[in-house]
């Protein structure tokens, strides 16, 4: 390829990162948002919770992309740039995926460690800051790491708003060269190397929280031996 063609793909390998970052960021703004809110004790908190879940688990990611880039102006007067639309968009889906994630995660806390919480007089707040939380927050990052490697995937649909993401750009220069199966190859494998360095990510971070909460391998306290000796205690 010439160099402007490789600048196009640079260019639009770019983009796509911007989007995966902002929209990554909406998402999981939501995630813990909406999480959070499906465990709440208000039954009506947990109803509007659980209608958006519903509602954007249930629509397409590609319908929700032209409902707000052509929907929204008609509706309210003002255009979103196509950034902004893909992100808000792609935000908002996958977030209602990611609102399961937490949800789960805090109900699989033992509940014993809220019933503590509630003994020692915390706040449902501070039950969620210091006991829930820090419990809860290692065990999403594997199903978030494929949420996130899903959202890599979804970016591909801001195309069709003309947005410069990959692959807008990947077939422009497919166009421009009549090399089908050449810039295609390339461009799966820009997406396989940046699936690949945020799955590493996700890992290390997984592992660091783990470690944190003592519950990376290692670092578990020892089970004590049938017959033996207590911890300090010395042989008879």
């Amino acid at each position: 390829m010439t160099p402007g063609l490789w600048e196009l793909v640079l260019k639009g390998v770019w983009t796509t990162v911007q989007l995966l970052v902002f929209s990554g960021l909406l998402a999981a703004a939501v995630s813990f948002a909406v999480g959070i809110a499906r465990t709440h004790r208000r039954w009506a908190v947990r109803f509007l919770a659980g209608c958006y879940t519903e509602v954007f688990r249930g629509t397409s990611a590609l319908i929700m992309i032209f409902w707000v880039f052509f929907v929204l102006p008609l509706a309210f007067g003002w255009q979103l740039v196509p950034m902004w639309a893909g992100t808000l968009a792609l935000g908002l889906t996958y977030g209602a995926y990611g609102a399961e994630i937490v949800r789960g995660a805090l109900n699989a806390v033992d509940p014993a460690q809220r019933e503590g919480g509630t003994a020692l007089g915390f706040t449902p707040w501070q039950r969620m800051r210091k006991i829930l939380l820090p419990q809860a927050v290692p065990e999403m990052i594997p199903p978030f790491s494929n949420l996130l490697v899903e959202l890599l995937k979804g970016t591909a649909l801001v195309s069709v708003m003309g947005m410069g993401d990959l692959a807008f750009s990947g077939n422009l220069v497919r166009l421009a060269l009549q090399e089908s199966a050449q810039i295609y190859t390339y461009i799966l494998l820009v997406y396989f190397v940046i699936a690949f360095l945020l799955t590493r990510l996700m890992r290390g971070l997984e592992h660091r929280l783990k470690a944190a909460a003592g519950k990376a391998p290692g670092t578990a306290l020892p089970v004590r031996r049938s017959g033996a000796s207590t911890v300090g205690g010395g042989a008879s």
